[in-house]
């Protein structure tokens, strides 16, 4: 029986459940940890901003064994613990009926060895009296090992599934715990806590997720075009990768008073992962034709408050003699500031895919965030190269828009470039406004209203 998929129970944090299969079929990929997924649902088409029913935090999966089923979930984000299961029903006469017929076989391997049983509710809650009556409901296994508080050999968990508003769980698991995830990042990780961010910086879960999803591990480089403050690069680091970022404005890398995306890392130990960050945009960037990178990690600008823009000047005729001031090039001095021309939503996705197409070895992933007014859901035009295959669409949703963390991988062979969309629809010309550049920071500050929607 050992050869066979054995059933596994992984118990998730109830949040971003969009995220939880696509963390842990790549962390599969990762590890080499093969997963089928027997009963699990995150479909939000149904769910998304129209329904606030709450998806269940449990997945069954079939996994090869106890070491493999702790390898895949030792560095999840969203997955709290996974356990051997041993059996699950409606109730409890189903339960142990389930227990007795099915799992004789395990009993003997937790002889003589310390142990302890935990009660997990979720949405509901037990009495101690009730705990301590479910517990002693096991007795038929016959253990006789030491009960063990504190470090047991094993741990059995009973886990109750609660209705809303019902004091009693439609459905009951119980296992051996095997192993736990990583969600104390979490807390390490917590943007109260760090030195240096900034309004924009993505919050540690999210940005611990993205890099499981992006493959990141050691010896692996790892790139960030908007890097800002240095969310992903500081949370890939964690994992090992060897990152690198740049963004369009110097002044975000270097920071001031001693705080600065280097401080970052050095906050928690990291400098050895962070590579360098340098000033450029994917329209100027000094990396050239030559696939070195594993994983692209990015948050983009939504361009709301200011606007998208890239690096240049929005009159190509204008002379690029070089400034001096005070004797010494402006552009060598710490306070100088660029000159930057307008910019369109449609052309920074355009050159986003295809800067991944150029630079990413095969099997590298592009992960990066892109928001939608949740009125275009159904319609959402997911963005395509041909040497890039999509592997995951995840969602946060906010009150009236989403952003979507999507996914792709490399695709072996050489890249070509797509044809570029015409000057006036990527950048607008001289005289394009921010809006009709950007549908999505038209669409906000119009309060995401439809054509002819009522208050």
């Amino acid at each position: 029986m050992s050869s066979q998929p054995r059933e596994y129970l992984i118990y998730f944090a109830q949040i971003h459940e969009t995220f939880r299969k696509a963390e842990l079929d790549s962390l599969s990929q990762l590890t080499g940890v093969e997963i089928q997924w027997k009963e699990y649902s995150d479909d939000v088409s149904v769910t998304l901003a129209y329904e606030k029913e709450k998806e269940s935090p449990f997945a069954i999966v079939h996994l090869s064994n106890n070491p493999s089923a702790k390898a895949l979930v030792e560095r999840s984000i969203l997955a709290k613990a996974v356990y051997e299961l041993w059996g699950t029903g409606p109730d409890y006469d189903h339960l142990h009926a389930t227990v007795k017929s099915q799992t004789p076989y395990l009993w003997p391997s937790c002889m003589s060895r310390s142990f302890k049983f935990e009660i997990e509710c979720y949405n509901g809650k037990r009495k101690q009296s009730a705990q301590r009556e479910i517990i002693e409901s096991f007795a038929y296994l016959g253990l006789d090992g030491e009960i063990k508080m504190k470090g047991p050999e094993i741990t059995f968990t009973v886990l109750e599934e609660f209705p809303e508003k019902l004091a009693t769980p439609t459905r009951v698991f119980f296992g051996r715990r095997v192993g736990g995830g990583s969600r104390a990042l979490v807390e390490k990780y917590d943007l109260k806590k760090r030195h240096y961010i900034g309004t924009t910086s993505m919050d540690a879960e999210l940005a611990l997720v993205t890099a499981n999803i992006a493959l990141v591990a050691p010896g692996k480089i790892v790139f960030d075009p908007f890097v800002g403050t240095g969310s992903f690069v500081v949370s890939c680091a964690h994992f090992g990768g060897s990152c690198l970022g740049s963004d369009i404005d110097g002044r975000q890398i270097r920071g001031k008073d001693g705080r600065s995306v280097l401080s970052n890392f050095q906050q928690y130990g990291l400098v050895g992962n962070y590579l360098d960050g340098f000033v450029s945009d994917l329209t100027n960037t000094p990396i050239r034709q030559t696939a070195f990178i594993d994983a692209i990690v990015c948050d983009p600008p939504y361009g709301v408050r200011e606007g998208l823009k890239v690096l240049g000047s929005r009159d190509p005729e204008k002379g690029k003699e070089p400034v001096i001031r005070g004797g010494v090039l402006r552009h060598l001095q710490d306070d100088y500031v660029p000159p930057k021309r307008p910019y369109s939503f449609l052309a920074m996705l355009d050159d986003i895919m295809q800067f991944a197409a150029d630079h990413l070895v095969p099997g590298g992933r592009l992960c990066f965030w892109m928001p939608t007014a949740n009125e275009d859901f159904s319609q959402l035009d997911i963005p395509s190269h041909p040497h890039l295959q999509l592997v995951s669409v995840c969602v946060q949703e906010f009150n009236k828009w989403s952003r979507r963390l999507i996914t792709y991988s490399r695709i072996q062979g050489d890249a070509q470039a797509l044809p570029t969309r015409e000057r006036g629809e990527r950048n607008g010309g001289k005289k394009a406004t921010a809006d009709e550049l950007n549908s999505f920071r038209k669409k906000y500050f119009e309060g995401f209203r439809s054509s002819g929607t009522q208050n």
